[in-house]
């Protein structure tokens, strides 16, 4: 599948020289590029940059102009779900980040809410209860999970049983208490791996716990089943006609097939970025677009890229 006004090859052409342009540049760049409140504001999962202490991978995003980050506790050496949470560390972020010009958008904070063991799942939510109570006011960043009992991420037979949908949705109300009590806000993604594998069961999963704490994050490479790809503007138009008024946060990736979620580097593949961008503007989004799915490398050629696409969907 080719996107529409993409001759063969153009886009990674495009990639190519606006990775080539960003690296040249980047020595030059001081301070983030200067945020416009009416657009998006484009950042990255932190845990790209995979070496280095949490201020040097802060160095690292904010030489790439990038406004926002989501943090994980693995960006200070700590399991990204901790059991506890070192005195200061909450600080740290919030200081260094500040420091550096860059917002943290969203506290990561998945486990798998659908693990057939309910001891896997209380435990999930205990240790949730550290990073909220760590990070209050912030969005933490969610997963509906899986029956898969090694990856919240992969699928399972069981995924659509009745069961599965009462643990995970009994999980996410005790987890919402859980951020009513600190005032975060949890987005969770419609994943097509996952038990809220569409736009129509995010909604469904909004309306039963009908809380303004738990909210959506949008990736637009997650939600195509095996052969679906063909009606990508119909599914694309149709996940944020049911959810685009509750986003809170969007990621940025690509796909190169459907039945899985994507896996590729932003612009390397078939998502309809123009369609994307325009949507999300369509429904007033201006909170944190977050790259990832990418290597290092690859982070000045993708800010190209989406500030482009942004730039386009502005008019």
């Amino acid at each position: 599948m080719r996107l529409a006004g993409f001759k063969s090859g153009s886009r990674r052409d495009f990639l190519a020289q606006a990775g080539v342009a960003a690296s040249v540049t980047a020595h030059a760049q001081s301070r983030p590029a200067a945020v416009d409140s009416a657009l998006p504001q484009i950042g990255i999962l932190l845990s790209t940059y995979t070496t280095g202490t949490y201020e040097q991978r802060l160095e690292e995003a904010k030489a790439h102009g990038l406004t926002c980050v989501q943090v994980s506790m693995g960006n200070a050496g700590l399991p990204e779900m901790p059991d506890e949470m070192p005195a200061g560390l909450p600080a740290r972020f919030r200081r260094e980040a500040a420091s550096r010009g860059i917002r943290i958008g969203s506290v990561q904070g998945t486990f798998n809410m659908c693990h057939p063991d309910a001891e896997h799942r209380r435990t999930g939510l205990r240790r949730l209860r550290v990073l909220a109570e760590a990070f209050p006011q912030m969005a933490i960043h969610i997963c509906t999970g899986t029956r898969n009992p090694s990856s919240m991420w992969r699928p399972h037979p069981e995924n659509n049983s009745a069961q599965a949908w009462r643990d995970m949705a009994a999980c996410v109300r005790e987890a919402v208490e859980i951020a009513r009590q600190s005032k975060n806000v949890l987005a969770f993604e419609p994943e097509v791996n996952n038990i809220v594998d569409s736009a129509r069961k995010a909604r469904q999963l909004l309306d039963e716990i009908g809380s303004p704490y738990l909210k959506v994050t949008m990736d637009a490479a997650n939600l195509f089943p095996a052969g679906t790809l063909p009606r990508m503007k119909e599914i694309l138009e149709e996940a944020f006609a049911l959810v685009g008024k509750d986003i809170v946060l969007a990621h940025a990736k690509d796909l190169d097939h459907d039945g899985d979620a994507g896996h590729k580097a932003a612009g390397e593949g078939v998502l309809d970025y123009g369609l994307y961008m325009r949507l999300l503007r369509a429904h007033r989004f201006n909170g944190p677009l977050l790259l990832h799915g990418l290597s290092r490398a690859q982070v000045p050629g993708c800010v190209a890229f989406l500030r482009a696409k942004l730039a386009s969907a502005r008019g």
